[in-house]
């Protein structure tokens, strides 16, 4: 019988030694949301959202589908995390052209967990950022373009 309780223990410290060398990336802390919608003028837009460098969402929209929510979960032990949107938008110019505009932008998102973004561009889409028009201060928008984004490769 001893000897059946050693194996068990053996066992047992196996899987916990394993289960600890897992990278930490696979637990998350929380989540958010972001929705964007397709402004009158656009056409289509396509925009990528980047949380702490990596690829988290992709919303693709047109007359068809005008406007989409995703949910972000977000890595454990960080309540600051960086952000950059990525887009391209493509509208109908007054004289009637064709315009598609690269937009983006990076910010930080202060403990987001729980938190409803807008995906929101202005400036004659010169600006992209995130905005929660309930709690302003949970999203810091830094001015200017961003040097993480590239056009998509379809």
């Amino acid at each position: 019988m001893p000897q059946f309780f050693r194996r068990i223990q053996h066992t047992t410290t196996c899987l916990l030694t394993l289960l600890a060398m897992l990278p930490f990336s696979y637990a998350y802390a929380g989540e958010f949301t972001v929705t964007d919608g397709k402004a009158d003028a656009e056409i289509s837009e396509v925009s990528r959202i980047y949380l702490d460098g990596k690829l988290v969402s992709v919303i693709r929209l047109d007359d068809k589908n005008q406007e989409k929510t995703v949910k972000i979960t977000t890595p454990m032990g960080r309540l600051d995390h960086t952000y950059t949107l990525c887009g391209e938008i493509t509208i109908r110019s007054p004289e009637g052209r064709v315009e598609t505009h690269e937009v983006d932008s990076d910010g930080t998102l202060h403990n987001p967990d729980g938190h409803h973004f807008y995906a929101l561009g202005s400036d004659n889409f010169t600006e992209f950022f995130l905005t929660d028009p309930n709690a302003p201060e949970a999203a810091e928008h830094h001015p200017g373009r961003s040097g993480v984004c590239a056009a998509p490769i379809s």
